[in-house]
């Protein structure tokens, strides 16, 4: 005897944003710079080396492909051994991630909730107030004056359980002197972020304060000056406590081993990653004065990118001149990044430093915006 089992209503339909946290609901994800189709395009928008790696990173990727069914190590410990090494560490100082992103995610994992508010300078790294949404905490926004004077005070004064500093700041390039630093973390109560992702282009950095300050993370990356942004990898230097916290709550195999192995290599070929580095500052420089001649502000910058302010156009605000030659340089196939919204930031544009003919070809094309007066 069959069974006839009548539906009396309809099911009301599944949403899967209606089961999300509220926080991830209403977020709005990182948005990266633009990724073009095509080789014909001048990509200066990402801060991406326009040099290959190290050769040495090829042979040691190849090396480990024969050996992909097997679990990288763990901790990435031969990794973390090398970098302490580099920078007169304990191993136990060093945290290895699957790039720089991952590891200021897992920071803010473990010190940012809705409890426990966040910090950040303002402008800088947009993926921040992100990571932190994602945690429902509060993010504070210590602004940034026109002369990008490190706001030493008011860090100083912020309650926030964990804040961030890029040092030299994204996006204008500018570098903060060692003692400010010192003095705005001495004041700071909570975990304090040092993003040195462009460390290598600049004069400083701050290793030195881990001795003195327990509450100092300075975090890395070898997407920039080792031309590893395909590999996902980046590291933190910290208190051995802070690791520890950090190894709690990382994906037990968090970094493939592929990239342990290139990221190795790369580093260890210090020869080669010292002379793109001097290549990067020379084309940087002549660049950067290459745009003052023609009339536009830059920030001086430490950084593989410089920051700059295209010269009044008639007609048109400082502003919409940004604008208008970020469009024009598109329409020619040269990619550079915009940054409207911010009353810092909308009257300029980020230039990441390319091949020196890749620099030449811009300033060619940014001669016939001007001309078009």
């Amino acid at each position: 005897m069959g069974i006839s089992i009548a539906m009396s209503s309809k099911r009301t339909e599944w949403r899967a944003e209606d089961k999300a946290l509220p926080q991830v609901r209403t977020m709005h994800a990182y948005v990266p710079g633009k990724q073009p189709v095509g080789g014909d395009w001048i990509k200066l928008n990402t801060n991406e080396l326009p040099y290959p790696a190290s050769p040495a990173v090829a042979a040691a990727v190849a090396a480990e492909v024969e050996k992909l069914r097997l679990y990288p190590n763990p901790l990435s410990q031969p990794l973390r051994e090398h970098i302490a090494a580099m920078n007169g560490l304990l191993p136990e100082q060093v945290f290895v991630g699957n790039g720089c992103d991952e590891v200021l995610a897992l920071l803010t994992r473990v010190f940012s909730d809705g409890r426990n508010i966040a910090c950040m300078t303002q402008p800088s790294y947009s993926l921040y107030p992100v990571l932190t949404q994602i945690q429902a905490a509060q993010m504070q926004k210590i602004p940034f004056a026109r002369d990008m004077k490190l706001p030493v005070e008011a860090i100083r004064a912020c309650t926030a359980n964990l804040l961030f500093l890029t040092n030299p700041n994204a996006p204008t390039g500018v570098e903060f002197a060692p003692e400010d630093i010192r003095t705005a973390a001495e004041g700071f109560e909570g975990v304090f972020v040092i993003d040195e992702t462009y460390a290598d282009f600049a004069r400083h950095n701050a290793v030195a304060m881990l001795a003195e300050l327990p509450n100092i993370v300075i975090t890395r990356s070898l997407s920039k000056s080792y031309g590893l942004a395909g590999l996902r990898l980046g590291y933190a230097l910290a208190s051995a406590q802070i690791v520890a916290l950090l190894d709690k709550v990382r994906d037990s195999y968090n970094v493939n081993r592929l990239s342990q192995a290139g990221a190795l290599a790369a580093l260890k070929d210090e020869a080669y990653h010292d002379e793109l580095v001097a290549t990067i500052k020379a084309t940087r420089e002549s660049f950067r004065d290459a745009l003052l001649a023609r009339g536009f502000f830059a920030y001086p910058s430490s950084g593989n990118f410089v920051f700059a302010e295209p010269p009044a156009r008639t007609g048109l605000s400082m502003t919409e001149a940004a604008s208008s030659l970020f469009a024009y340089l598109e329409a020619k196939r040269i990619l550079v990044r915009y940054f409207p919204g911010d009353a810092l930031t909308e009257s300029f544009l980020r230039i990441s430093i390319g091949r020196p003919e890749q620099m030449d070809r811009l300033l060619q094309t940014v001669d016939q915006w001007l001309s078009n007066e």
